[in-house]
């Protein structure tokens, strides 16, 4: 399973890296070194503030488990029962035995 933390991972790494490149830049600082420098703590600062945005998201979430670190079996089936892809489910009935026949 693709975790929240990786997905954040991702989001934060492009806003640290691009935040503090735009700050190096509009700073006047434009050598090769304050750009890679910033390139390097964006990379370094992503992951635990990943690790920390994702622990909030999950804090705040009352259908997450904290102690099995997985969501509540029983909101997980009424989630998916009430998740509108999965209604349309609800409303096909099974066919019926005199359905093509005559």
């Amino acid at each position: 399973m693709f975790r929240l933390r990786h997905v954040i991972v991702i989001m934060t790494n492009a806003v640290l890296v691009g935040g503090l490149l735009i700050l190096v830049l509009s700073l006047g600082f434009v050598g090769w070194a304050p750009i890679v420098g910033a390139v390097v703590i964006g990379f370094l600062l992503s992951w635990p503030a990943a690790r920390f945005v994702s622990r909030w998201i999950k804090e705040e979430d009352p259908a997450w488990n904290a102690e099995k670190d997985r969501p509540v079996a029983a909101e997980r089936s009424n989630a998916q029962a009430d998740h509108p892809r999965l209604r349309w489910r609800r409303t096909i009935r099974a066919p019926s035995a005199s359905v093509g026949q005559r």
